[in-house]
């Protein structure tokens, strides 16, 4: 998965506090890749908030989950008296 690339002028500031521990374990990663700590640290955050995101937004569904998904959409149940109900309400109140 590829980072998005934020363009624009840097305004914003985020400040975090660190143990010395963490830090040395950061800027010893940083000095691995060649990296400023500043460039790492902006880049892991980025990368993980990135991850995140994707992983709450997709959904995932077993093979059972996708038979009965593409099923329900290929042959759909016949609409319940609460649901005509519903639209019947809906058309009226939208004036459709």
């Amino acid at each position: 998965m590829t980072s998005p690339v934020v363009k624009g002028s840097k305004a914003e500031r985020l400040e975090a506090r660190i143990t010395k521990e963490q830090k040395e374990l950061f800027q010893r990663a940083a000095d691995i890749q060649g990296r400023t700590l500043t460039d790492f640290v902006i880049s892991s955050v980025l990368n993980a908030a990135t991850q995140v995101i994707h992983e709450h937004e997709t959904m995932i569904l077993t093979q059972q989950d996708q038979e009965a998904f593409v099923s329900a959409l290929l042959n759909p149940p016949e609409p319940s008296a609460k649901l005509r109900s519903a639209a019947k309400h809906y058309k009226q109140k939208m004036g459709l």
